[in-house]
């Protein structure tokens, strides 16, 4: 497995808690049916998890991340809310389900931070039961749009593509899906894309200053500099462009995603 790029840092995890079904799992909204049972895998601070047992029903969903700390933080979150969901400690290379366990296996900015993405789409395919689903969405940071850019801002975005790829990742994950679903033997493929849009004040100061942050003190920073990709005065810089770039009234930023939905062979 690849090391996971964002790390835990709490401006990734605030960034993963604002994550729902509206604005990162649209797609997945017609297959999810009261009664329905899923695994969330990489299922971080649980907001999108803890969405899924809302709409499934008690004792319906699991969510399964590696990092302990996103499993306390999921748990804590579910008990706060009321909600009836598992999370567990696990690895998606080695689910801790059963064959045919479930109906429905999601995985959101996932595939991206994996050395073996065919081999994790094909685990997840063992856990779902014939006639269900192996559904996932990733960035392409190939797509990312920028207005007003910078300097700072083109540094990051070519940052944002190397530190994933030394990390053995690929940030371009979202055009490949269909191609890495065919590698795993999954046939029955429909794909589709949306995006993620940061342009309104709250929307800029919010995106903007968790990069300021991310970009000099989470696992992004000490990788960029541990690969010799950046020094820490240049992230210094970048930072401050992000700040910039979230004071800048015309600001707006565009990051697309790919998606897709495999029905599992019966």
């Amino acid at each position: 497995m690849a090391k996971y790029t964002h790390g835990h840092h709490p401006s990734v995890l605030a960034a993963h808690a604002w994550r729902t079904i509206a604005n990162s799992a649209a797609y997945l909204e017609p297959h999810l049916v009261p009664g329905a049972s899923l695994v969330d895998v990489g299922s971080g601070p649980g907001s999108i998890t803890i969405e899924f047992a809302r709409r499934l029903g008690p004792g319906k969903v699991i969510g399964v991340d590696g990092a302990e700390e996103a499993i306390a933080a999921a748990r804590a979150a579910a008990a706060e809310q009321g909600v009836d969901v598992r999370f567990e400690q696990g690895d998606v290379l080695g689910l801790p389900l059963a064959d045919d366990a479930v109906d429905i296996a999601h995985a959101h900015q996932v595939l991206q931070h994996l050395g073996d993405p065919v081999a994790a789409l094909r685990e997840m395919a063992r856990v779902v039961r014939p006639g269900g689903i192996v559904a996932a969405r990733d960035v392409d940071t190939g797509g990312i749009i920028v207005h007003p850019s910078s300097e700072g801002l083109e540094r990051w975005a070519e940052l944002y593509d190397r530190i994933p790829r030394a990390n053995g990742g690929e940030p371009h994950a979202g055009r490949r899906l269909v191609e890495w679903a065919h590698r795993a033997g999954l046939r029955q493929v429909t794909a589709t894309a949306s995006t993620w849009l940061f342009s309104s004040t709250p929307e800029r100061a919010w995106w903007g200053g968790l990069w300021a942050e991310r970009v000099v003190a989470s696992s992004f920073a000490d990788d960029g500099v541990r690969h010799g990709l950046a020094t820490r005065a240049e992230l210094e810089t970048i930072s401050a462009a992000w700040r910039a770039w979230a004071a800048e009234p015309d600001g707006w930023m565009l990051m697309p995603h790919g998606e897709i939905v495999a029905r599992v062979d019966g």
